[in-house]
């Protein structure tokens, strides 16, 4: 196996428009998927079926199918996924230290960020 280079790696986990947006939803607590599209509205449910599948497989996040009727399915982050808290955590700080320079950035403090609160 050829070795990457770590940025590069963690990239190909997280890159794209989605996948942080993801992470941030359910860093509180396990969310069904309705739950999740409706908390991002511009997410396409093929995306976000997708993206959810790609982090699955990439061991960002767990996927609990509960035996009722009807299924129930809730998706939460791995223990790896508790991990990307640090690096959501210096993306908070740098939109609102260094973005905030020239872009119109206000926390309106949704509650997703909690956990990002030192």
């Amino acid at each position: 196996m050829e070795c990457k280079c770590p940025i590069e790696t963690t990239l190909s986990l997280i890159g794209g428009k989605w996948k942080l947006i993801i992470l941030k939803e359910l860093l509180k607590e396990p969310v069904r998927y309705g739950l999740l599209i409706k908390k991002i509205p511009n997410i396409s449910a093929k995306v976000l079926t997708q993206q959810l599948k790609e982090m699955e497989k990439d061991g960002l996040i767990i996927r609990n199918v509960y035996a009722e009727v009807p299924a129930r399915v809730e998706y939460g982050l791995s223990e790896m996924g508790i991990s990307m808290l640090t690096i959501l955590r210096e993306i908070r700080k740098w939109g609102i230290e260094k973005a905030a320079q020239q872009l119109p950035v206000k926390c309106f403090y949704c509650k997703q960020c909690e956990p990002f609160n030192d």
